[in-house]
């Protein structure tokens, strides 16, 4: 009976018609599909296919994850507000209902429609193309990626580290410092690789063998066939899987799977594997990687190895982007520049190219910001400076802050002076900046006298070591859910002092739905523009909720406050229809 009713907690109702969405239950909804994501990967990790491949039939039927799949697609993706060809989003309680039933109880085929063309902006001036599916193929995708994704994470080489559940940039960079620093490291010489339009080269039909007898492979292959709307003309998909898709990179990541082997890399197992003392090292982040290794002739060794293994999968390197140098030279990756001193230390500092991009994109906003007032001003550069510095907290960074908040002083200074172009040089300054910030000894911050906000400083951002993870550790594996519950306490990024308390006290986690209070708060975004993003958006994301209400008594004592997620709030209040407090929130 128990196994019975575990079945239907996760295949839901057979005859779906409706979901109120209000009333779904986020704790129970998002642990079901949790568990059954371990399952899968504990049976891929033993090599039980049978077992992995029901388990993954399962998750594909399992209504859990339609709910789920909804909810990423449409209320926590970046992307949410983004329309693919058809122009529909799924932005109310209402529609994620009704799209929910829809697409939970289809019996029919999935029928991929072609994604929609958008050029974003590249740092080189160049244009990135994304393709935009549909929502409903975004939400499909979310399904298919539950039931994939634990599979090949209990498969991936343990140093890649992008577009990975618990894994960031700054594993990455660490991962690079440990192998290249203290005195035992003997590894001089650095393949910087890059490889050529990855997610547009990728060869369809290699891919698929690589995938295997997954059962949800029917709708990736449409996916990848279904083509591309280009400025209103339709192109098929011979080779490639488009950026913007909610699959897509966990596609680029099982293409590139292996590449550590195919490089020459050896490791002993051990408790954990380690690699050999003669063997070369390979670094990945998505197609960014390095090889480290002792010669430059093994350097170019391993380049020759990889260019052969790349061709069949229909990838190349780009030669542009492609070198080989000494650690004394150093070389940028990931927007960090890392080097070795003559005396053998290892440095990371952020790279001058990343310095440039933040120093024009402040210079732009600023003027941009010509005429508004300084309110204004505060809510577009803080999520900025708050999201790079974040970003780069973990490397020799120090320098490079203190001259940025010279250069921002410069910038903020001559944007006051054209506000009152009439007024005294003293009298612009006496009205703008003061000792805003109280704990600190600080007369020249800028802010608003009348609201007591102010502009934060780069300098401001202690320096704090990156936390690496652990190997090829997953969030998947459920032996490691204690390691995952303390690396998520660990990461929750700046916010106010009351919401940093409150966050801490709940271990990071929601009362409401027992997930975490940012979404993949287990890991770090993975880019600058990501941190300054999740910044800018953070105050919708969270919410301060009394549980005694104000109008009922209600104090703003932390001991009556819980910070819970915004779509939590709105749930909660549309379903105690504003009659008093919510029971079950005291003592979380």
């Amino acid at each position: 009976m128990a196994v019975s009713g575990t079945l239907r907690a996760l295949n839901g109702p057979r005859d779906v018609t409706a979901v109120d969405w209000h009333s779904i239950d986020w704790a129970e909804t998002e642990g079901n599909v949790r568990r059954l994501r371990q399952r899968i990967f504990k049976a891929a990790q033993t090599g039980d296919m049978k077992k992995l491949r029901n388990l993954q039939k399962l998750m594909l039927r399992s209504h859990s994850n339609t709910l789920v799949s909804v909810k990423r697609a449409t209320q926590v993706s970046a992307g949410r507000k983004t329309a693919g060809l058809d122009g529909e989003t799924v932005l109310t309680p209402k529609r994620r209902g009704e799209v929910a039933a829809e697409i939970h109880r289809s019996a029919e085929p999935w029928k991929a429609r072609p994604v929609k063309r958008v050029y974003i902006p590249k740092s080189n001036d160049k244009q990135r193309p994304l393709g935009i599916p549909v929502i409903r193929d975004r939400i499909m995708q979310a399904r298919v990626k539950n039931a994939m994704e634990p599979e090949w994470e209990a498969r991936f080489d343990p140093r890649s580290y992008g577009f990975r559940p618990g894994r960031s940039c700054q594993d990455a960079e660490r991962s690079i410092y440990n192998v290249v620093s203290g005195k035992s490291a003997h590894r001089a010489w650095v393949l910087d690789a890059d490889l050529s339009a990855a997610f547009d080269k990728i060869h369809h039909e290699r891919l698929m063998e690589q995938i295997g007898l997954f059962p949800g492979r029917e709708p990736i292959w449409r996916w990848l066939r279904a083509g591309v709307v280009d400025r209103g003309r339709f192109a098929p998909m011979e080779e490639g899987t488009p950026q913007g898709g909610v699959i897509s990179p966990l596609l680029l990541n099982v293409a590139l799977n292996g590449m550590e082997a195919a490089a020459g890399v050896r490791c002993r197992k051990r408790v954990r594997p380690q690699t050999d003392y003669d063997s070369p090292v390979l670094i990945r982040y998505a197609d960014d990687f390095v090889v480290l290794t002792h010669t430059e002739a093994e350097a170019l060794a391993a380049k020759d190895k990889l260019a052969k293994w790349l061709e069949p999968r229909g990838l190349r390197f780009n030669e542009e982007k492609t070198k080989v140098v000494h650690l004394t030279e150093g070389f940028d990756f990931l927007g960090f520049n890392i080097r070795r001193s003559s005396s053998g230390k290892a440095i990371v500092r952020p790279s001058k190219a990343a310095v440039k991009r933040i120093r024009k994109r402040l210079r732009d906003e600023v003027k941009n910001l010509y005429g508004v007032n300084a309110e204004a001003l505060l809510r577009k550069l803080n999520p900025i400076i708050r999201g790079w510095a974040t970003y780069y907290r973990g490397v020799a960074s120090k320098e490079v802050f203190t001259s940025l908040d010279t250069y921002v002083w410069r910038l903020i200074h001559g944007w006051a002076v054209r506000q009152h172009r009439s007024k005294p040089r003293m009298w612009v300054l006496r009205r703008y900046f003061g000792n805003f910030n109280k704990s600190r000894k600080d007369r020249w911050v800028f802010g608003v006298r009348a609201t007591g906000a102010y502009l934060l400083k780069f300098r401001w951002t202690p320096i704090v070591r990156h936390f690496m993870v652990r190997g090829g550790a997953s969030p998947d594996d459920p032996s490691l859910r204690e390691y995952w519950a303390s690396r998520t306490r660990s990461v929750v990024p700046h916010l106010d002092k009351m919401s940093l308390s409150l966050a801490a006290r709940q271990k990071g986690l929601c009362p409401l739905c027992k997930q975490a209070l940012i979404a993949g708060a287990e890991y770090e975004p993975d880019h600058p523009r990501e941190w300054m993003a999740w910044f800018a958006a953070s105050k919708k994301m969270l919410n301060k909720h009394h549980f005694v209400y104000r109008r009922d008594g209600g104090s703003d004592d932390s001991r009556n406050i819980r910070l819970i997620h915004a779509e939590c709030h709105r749930q909660l209040h549309a379903n105690d229809g504003g009659t008093g407090p919510v029971q079950g929130l005291q003592g979380q």
